[in-house]
């Protein structure tokens, strides 16, 4: 019997791979002043508060916020294991998750991801990141608040969400797509730990998830039937 060899993968191979390199590398020295002399419990308290979230966002919109390494990568086999054709994206941030997600709708042969970032400055960035990776044509960037930007024009049917943006919105944000989520849809919430009332709704099953935490602060959530 020949052996088979292994497939390249659109994640796995350049232009996206060593793009990446570079990308999660620019990721750790990124620094904001305007951060410095917080500790990094006063920044969660920011990131997790309703009523001073956009504070903390606009103190660090010089600092990329990505996924991990490890969350990027789930997030590509996740999309291509239920061979995801529709999905969303809140928090675009500088396009190293949107990337991720791109790449296996390349690989799944198609489809759209809608992304929503209110930073200019970061669309602007993770525009021309999306282009160096050769992804444009698979992504929609939506520039505004994720509450206007994805409550018109959407897909009939949405196979995966990526919630990644401000947390205390998390809810807010799941309650816009829900009655798009086709049964077995995922949802992958990041720093979910962040939003406790997020967690109770997604881990209660009588309404309709089915979830499951993943490494420290990662949430994945399956729509059910």
């Amino acid at each position: 019997m020949t052996a088979r060899m292994p497939a390249d993968t659109t994640l796995t191979s350049a232009p996206v791979a060593p793009l990446l390199d570079r990308l999660f590398a620019q990721a750790d020295a990124a620094t904001s002043p305007a951060v410095a002399g917080l500790s990094r419990e006063d920044l969660y308290c920011l990131a997790g508060s309703r009523t001073d979230y956009l504070k903390f966002y606009g103190l660090a919109k010089d600092l990329w916020l990505p996924v991990s390494r490890t969350t990027g990568t789930l997030l590509y086999m996740l999309a291509r294991a239920i061979r995801a054709q529709d999905m969303i994206e809140f928090g675009t941030s500088f396009g190293i998750s949107t990337i991720h997600l791109a790449a296996a709708l390349r690989d799944n042969g198609g489809g759209r991801l809608i992304t929503t970032e209110f930073e200019p400055a970061k669309i602007a960035r993770a525009r021309q990141h999306l282009e160096d990776a050769g992804l444009t044509d698979l992504v929609e960037l939506r520039e505004g608040d994720a509450l206007t930007t994805l409550a018109t024009d959407l897909p009939a049917t949405i196979d995966l969400v990526l919630l990644d943006g401000a947390k205390p919105l998390y809810p807010d944000i799941l309650s816009l797509l829900e009655s798009r989520l086709r049964a077995g849809a995922l949802v992958i919430a990041d720093n979910a730990d962040l939003n406790p009332d997020y967690l109770a709704r997604v881990r209660t099953t009588a309404n309709g998830y089915l979830s499951v935490p993943f490494a420290e602060d990662v949430e994945v959530s399956m729509r059910l039937g």
